[in-house]
């Protein structure tokens, strides 16, 4: 394994990461902005920290094997996590280390958990920066890296593989890099599409910028402390619900529908419309039980029913409403659309709705099979036949996130949580999501949690960005041996 390379990348890396703290750094000083210096002290070191890691090591191998992208991908969110956390330590909103590397690691892979206990009132140029982490993070660091930088060869599908969510479907593009240069143009023309939304809407300038960075990657960090209730808009409410859910399709489907003109692709889609209808019919049951248990009209509870299930089916996590206090049936509702999560190739976390699509047609298989062994069904989605090793994979991964999720429960209730908010803490990280319930709900935060709580939370919200087998491979033995 050649070090040396995977070091090289990383400063590069590094590098664009210093690059585009650059941005609220310049932004602070034009506005002289209290935090202004601890910006542009960051945005130097890490550019500086970069620059020698990679003109250092340009020795190192131009292609990258097999093992070699594994550990670049997972040391890259790390190493980007590591720098960006230094404006939150260096200006001393948050000044234990380890809260600053919560909020960016919740930032980078768009969970958006807080550590901040008040947030309306601090720097512009510090809400900036957190906004921008998850906007870089939602279409996903390293395809923004393969976007740019031509330099990787081989090495760059392999590397956009390891860090993209859901299955791996048909390539849009010959090229990798094409493929990552069409979605982001793709992900940056919806933002600059909510950002005039929300202007057009009466959101003033600068909120429009935070809620449209942080709506398009299904982050949910919010410039304020009552997140989207904050505002008190209805229209600016309807805007993030419509571009939320936008967030939450297979973003190959647009390239299908803007790009080459065939809308057939995007409403004929079985995971698009298990996914409308999931979110649809859990508006109406959010709805009707809000409105039984006598909690709202049924103008506000349609209203906030379906607000609330897109944020957190899309792992947005936006809300409008402290939903904490809704009826036991609405909460266990969103906790189970917290684990379903949007699409596949989207920018939302959870299990996905394609999975769960594989799994409820797997396990009709098996029914069938149980009377008719000798009967041969292959499994479709749409006219789509999977190869059983996809169907294997989806298996193994359900598995593993579903351990993963207890193991993390046993270990916070270990550390005294009570068990909805063990439960809850770890769902809505493992699922990028953010607020959970109990004690980490919408109106709480993740500042109280134990320290080795909060590690095991920024492990969970890593392994759920890059969906598990990407970060567990690492820790086999046999992956560091000498073939």
């Amino acid at each position: 394994m050649s070090l040396i390379s995977i070091v090289h990348f990383l400063g590069l890396l590094t590098a664009l990461v210093g690059g585009a703290m650059a941005v609220p750094a310049v932004f602070s000083l034009t506005q002289g902005d209290r935090a202004a210096g601890a910006l542009a002290a960051a945005a130097a070191l890490t550019i500086l920290c970069g620059s020698l890691m990679f003109f250092l090591t340009r020795e190192g191998k131009k292609q990258l094997a097999q093992r070699e992208v594994f550990v670049l991908v997972v040391a890259a969110w790390f190493t980007a996590t590591a720098f960006g956390a230094l404006p939150f330590y260096f200006s001393g909103v948050l000044p234990n280390y380890l809260d600053a590397f919560f909020e960016t690691m919740s930032g980078f892979t768009t969970t958006g958990a807080t550590v901040m206990t008040s947030i309306t009132g601090q720097s512009e140029g510090i809400l900036l920066w957190r906004s921008l982490t998850q906007w870089l993070g939602g279409m996903g660091i390293i395809m923004l890296f393969v976007a740019l930088f031509p330099l990787l060869g081989i090495g760059a599908a392999q590397m956009a593989e390891a860090e993209m969510s859901g299955e791996k479907g048909e390539r849009l593009t010959s090229r990798i890099r094409d493929t990552a240069k069409a979605l982001w143009m793709i992900y940056v023309a919806f933002t600059l599409l909510c950002f005039a939304a929300l202007v057009a809407a009466g959101l003033p300038l600068l909120d429009s910028v935070n809620i449209s960075l942080t709506t398009m990657p299904t982050g949910g960090f919010a410039p304020v402390n009552l997140s989207i209730e904050d505002y008190g808009s209805i229209p600016v409410q309807f805007v993030v619900n419509f571009f939320m859910f936008l967030a939450g399709i297979n973003f190959a489907l647009f390239y299908y529908l803007f790009m080459k003109r065939r809308p057939g692709k995007l409403f004929r889609n079985p995971e698009f419309q298990l996914y409308a209808g999931l979110m649809g019919a859990a508006a109406l049951i959010l709805t009707f039980n809000l409105v039984s248990n006598d909690v709202m009209p049924f103008a506000d509870a349609l209203r906030q029913g379906a607000f609330q299930a897109t944020a957190i089916m899309t792992s947005t996590g936006y809300s409008t409403a402290n939903f904490d206090e809704w009826p036991a049936l609405s909460r266990a509702l969103l906790l189970m659309l917290m684990v379903i999560g949007g699409s596949a190739g989207s920018t939302a976390g959870g299990l996905k709705v394609i999975r769960l699509l594989v799994l409820f047609k797997y396990s009709y298989r098996r029914v069938i099979l149980a009377f008719n062994p000798n009967a041969v069904i292959p499994l479709k989605v749409g006219d789509t036949v999977l190869a059983e090793k996809t169907v294997s994979r989806i298996i193994s991964l359900t598995v593993i996130y579903f351990a993963v999720m207890w193991g993390g429960f046993l270990i916070m209730s270990a550390l005294g949580l009570d068990i909805e908010t063990a439960l809850s803490a770890v769902v809505t990280t493992i699922s990028n999501i953010g607020p959970g319930l109990g004690g980490v709900g919408p109106y709480e935060s993740f500042a109280w949690i134990p320290d080795p709580g909060k590690m095991v939370l920024i492990v969970l919200m890593l392994a759920g960005r890059l969906e598990i087998f990407t970060l567990m491979v690492i820790f086999v033995p046999s992956f560091w041996r000498r073939y």
